[in-house]
């Protein structure tokens, strides 16, 4: 293990009290997730038809949708939906790819991966892809805002530390998302992810989905 990650071992951990005593703030945030969900799928229904076409169009035998296991609150593992953006066996093929990794720590991105298709690398650089989502935040998996959910293999790398990350439930968009998104390294995402979890509240909740309607008309560092 990387003397970096040594040091980051030795950080005080979260305090978990502190977290029992937004009891409130969790009660309020679940209310937002519940409406923000149910709105957000009326308002955005169109959009979900006319991409699902599209994904069709290039790729009648694909499925529109990808589902994959994600880790969420406390280890628990869920399916996350997403439109699929990538080729039907993209999975098989990650394995010869690790290696042309962009991003350091336990997580892969590629800007120009192969296993993208045409109508996928748009969607990809709007968000549009992470729309059913909302499905997710509405059933209870994720929420509007959190940390990302992880793979399991990348869970597995996961050091003490790393983990804390999983206490809370994951969400749609974060710190890590409105703060450089891909450009930003896997333990500067950890850092980001542990300050939202330390200082969350309505109001911050409310900023990043502010912050997170730029992506959604293109971000620089989407891929």
């Amino acid at each position: 293990m990387s003397g970096l990650a040594n040091d980051r071992e030795e950080i005080e951990l979260l305090d978990l009290r502190t977290l029992e005593e937004k009891r409130i703030y969790l009660f309020l945030k679940r209310v937002i997730d519940l409406v923000g969900s149910i709105v957000g799928i009326l308002i955005v229904s169109p959009i979900l038809i006319f991409v699902s076409l599209l994904i069709k169009i290039e790729d009648p035998s694909g499925p529109i949708l990808f589902s994959q296991t994600r880790v969420g609150k406390n280890g628990k593992e869920f399916t996350m939906y997403k439109f699929r953006s990538m080729v039907t066996d993209a999975e098989k093929r990650i394995e010869d790819l690790l290696k042309y990794n962009e991003v350091s720590g336990a997580m892969f991105k590629m800007k120009e991966d192969p296993r993208v298709t045409k109508i996928g690398k748009f969607i990809r650089k709007t968000s549009i892809d992470e729309l059913p989502q909302l499905w997710n935040v509405l059933i209870g998996d994720m929420s509007l805002v959190g940390p990302r959910p992880p793979l399991p293999r990348e869970v597995l790398e996961y050091t003490k530390y790393d983990s804390q990350r999983l206490i809370v439930t994951p969400g749609c968009t974060g710190f890590w998302q409105v703060n450089g998104r891909n450009s930003v390294g896997f333990n500067e995402m950890v850092e980001l992810d542990l300050e939202y979890i330390r200082n969350r509240s309505v109001f911050v909740d409310i900023k990043i989905l502010f912050k997170t309607v730029k992506v959604l008309f293109g971000s620089k560092d989407a891929f």
